[in-house]
C-alpha cells in the first residue's frame, strides 16, 4: 500500500479534525456514553470503532439499531450534536505535535486544510478552543458537500478551494477508515494515524504512530 512521498513539499496538506488533529474523538465519545445511559444502554468499544469517522446519515442509521429507535435518526443525531457541545465547551486538546507541525506548515507556505464529517459550528468551536480558529486557508464540513466522506466530495472541494489538483502531492492525514477511503477517492496521498485502539488503516499509503512520526515530520523542510 506504500506509495512515495512527494519529493519537496507537499502541494496542499489536508487534515481530518477529530481524533486526528484535536483529542475530540474523547469529546465525541463521553456524549455518546451519555446517549446510550439515558436509553439504558451501555457503551462500548464496538460501538466506538463502528462511528469513527462516520458521517451524521450513517450515524443516525447505526444509533435507530442500536438504541431501538427506528426512523428516530434525525432525532438523535441532535440529541447527541447537543451533547457534545455540553462536553466540547469542558475543553479539548490539540493532539500531541499538532500545533508545532501546523506552525511549520504555515511558516514554509503549504497551503493547509480541515476536511471534517462533523458539523461546521462544531469543528469552527473546537478550532477555536485551541486557538487554530485562523491557521487554515480552508475548512471543509461534510455537511456543506452533496456526499460527505467515504466519499471524496469533501476533498475534492477542499482541493477546489485551495486551487490545487487533486493528486498524489496533496497528502491527508486521517485517523479513520471512512476518512481514508474518502481521501483515496479523491486520489491524495493518505497518512494513516491512528487514535481508536481497534481501528485499522489498511488502506492508507503510509501509517504514522502520531503526529511526531517521522513521516509526517518529513512534510516540512524548514
Amino acid at each position: 500500500m506504500m506509495r512515495p512521498m512527494p519529493p519537496e513539499a507537499p502541494a496542499a496538506v489536508l487534515f481530518d479534525n477529530d481524533g486526528l488533529l484535536l483529542d475530540t474523538e474523547s469529546v465525541w465519545t463521553r456524549a455518546e456514553q451519555d446517549m446510550f445511559d439515558a436509553y439504558g444502554y451501555e457503551f462500548t468499544g464496538a460501538h466506538k470503532r463502528d462511528l469513527v469517522g462516520k458521517s451524521g446519515a450513517m450515524a443516525a442509521k447505526l444509533l435507530e439499531g442500536w438504541l431501538e429507535q427506528e426512523g428516530r435518526g434525525a432525532e438523535l443525531m441532535a440529541e447527541l450534536d447537543r451533547l457534545v457541545v455540553i462536553e466540547l465547551e469542558r475543553g479539548v486538546e490539540a493532539m500531541v505535535g499538532a500545533r508545532d507541525l501546523l506552525e511549520r506548515l504555515k511558516e514554509q507556505g503549504t497551503p493547509i486544510g480541515l476536511v471534517s464529517n462533523s458539523p461546521l459550528h462544531f469543528v469552527e468551536r473546537s478550532l477555536a478552543i485551541v486557538g487554530f480558529e485562523a491557521i487554515f486557508d480552508t475548512i471543509v464540513s461534510g455537511h456543506e458537500v452533496e456526499r460527505p466522506k467515504p466519499e471524496p466530495d469533501p476533498y475534492l472541494e477542499a482541493c477546489r478551494r485551495l486551487d490545487v489538483d487533486p493528486d498524489p502531492s496533496v497528502i491527508a492525514l486521517e485517523d479513520s477508515p471512512t476518512g481514508v477511503a474518502a481521501a483515496r477517492a479523491a486520489g491524495l496521498t493518505v497518512i494513516g494515524v491512528p487514535s481508536v485502539d481497534g481501528i485499522e488503516l489498511v488502506e492508507a499509503h503510509h501509517i504514522a504512530a502520531s503526529l511526531l512520526d517521522a513521516t509526517v515530520l518529513g512534510l516540512t523542510v524548514v
